[in-house]
């Protein structure tokens, strides 16, 4: 066949995404042990931009956090963010009333709809060892008939995440972790929000990651959907090969959607990928910050509302809050009374 990689980009702190995904950050963070309230140890912090630290200065950003690292409440509207955390811990809270600490393989699914303040920080709950944190978040657009539905708050437990393990010929395997959209010889797919592009039968979304040991070779399925756009994002590994085209750096690929790809890891170590996939929205993108509209009246809009409403007003009694140093994972959702307690988390 022909060239199966349409474009191709490197990668850099934002990746480069297509309709109707907006945004698609990697998180990668070597934390050092904490100052036993679940923040940085202060002697590490100089030097740094506080408030807006996105410097990566020894192996880690503060990001809008002061001592804990993270992202205090900021409001959204008009989108969906995905959150896959590969490694750490994430303390949810928002304006629902809804929170939830979740990691090693969790993935928290935000609707926000209408309007939303949520706040995601990263307790670092060792004081006697180093604190790693890596995750994907990803920004997955609203069709104009759903911008102004209202917000939803989902968990899909990394226990209950369908995943396909294949073996090829030589007994190399290949794991294929589906977030969203279907994948033969894959349990029954996860179910996103109601309102999500995702949950439409022409969306066409899939949302994967994989990993292919070292010679392992599988073949990608083709998207059923007429016009699918799909990104596959190479981040770990050396090298690998699609439909014998040989990818040898870290990229970003916008790839063909319509032909079965064979993906064959080339390198001596293995091969991680994330696939991005769907059918585009097709409509006209506003955005300013945190809202993602149609037109720019709808921006002001968004903001006029923020400043009225404050989208619900925020229920906690701070801008950031923590969790509780217990080394656990629980989601508490909107007018729930108690929580849901969850097993702790596999180790990666």
């Amino acid at each position: 066949m022909s060239n199966p990689i349409l474009e191709s980009a490197p990668l850099g702190p934002r990746w480069p995404c297509l309709d109707p995904f907006l945004f698609c950050a990697h998180h990668d963070d070597s934390y050092p042990a904490s100052d036993g309230k679940m923040g940085v140890q202060a002697v590490e912090l100089e030097g740094r931009e506080m408030g807006s630290d996105f410097s990566a200065k020894d192996g880690f950003s503060m990001y809008h956090g002061d001592s804990v690292p993270g992202f205090p409440g900021h409001p959204h509207r008009g989108f969906e963010t995905v959150t896959l955390v590969r490694k750490g811990l994430i303390d949810h809270s928002d304006s629902l009333g809804a929170a939830a600490r979740f990691g090693g393989g969790d993935v928290q699914w935000l609707t926000a709809g209408k309007g939303i303040q949520h706040s995601e920080m990263f307790p670092l709950l060792n004081a006697d060892r180093p604190n790693p944190l890596e995750l994907f978040q990803i920004w997955l657009n609203l069709p104009a008939r759903s911008k102004m539905v209202a917000p939803h708050f989902t968990m899909f437990w990394n226990e209950r995440i369908p995943r396909l393990e294949h073996a090829d010929a030589t007994g190399k395997k290949t794991t294929v972790t589906v977030v969203a959209g279907e994948l033969p010889g894959t349990e029954r797919p996860l179910m996103p929000p109601p309102e999500s592009w995702a949950a439409q039968s022409e969306g066409d979304v899939a949302i994967w990651t994989l990993a292919l040991e070292s010679g392992a070779r599988w073949t990608m399925p083709r998207a059923k959907g007429e016009g699918t756009h799909r990104m596959l994002y190479f981040f770990v590994g050396q090298s690998l090969q699609i439909a014998g085209q040989d990818v040898e750096s870290h990229q970003a690929m916008h790839i063909a959607a319509h032909s079965d790809l064979e993906l064959v890891n080339t390198g001596g170590d293995t091969v991680e990928l994330l696939l991005l996939q769907g059918r585009p929205i097709g409509e006209p993108v506003a955005q300013y910050g945190p809202f993602v509209m149609n037109t720019q009246q709808e921006i002001m809009q968004a903001m006029q509302d923020y400043r009225r409403t404050e989208f619900g007003g925020w229920p906690w009694q701070q801008n950031d809050p923590v969790h509780g140093a217990e080394n656990r994972r629980f989601a508490r959702y909107p007018g729930a009374a108690e929580d849901d307690l969850q097993p702790e988390a596999p180790t990666r």
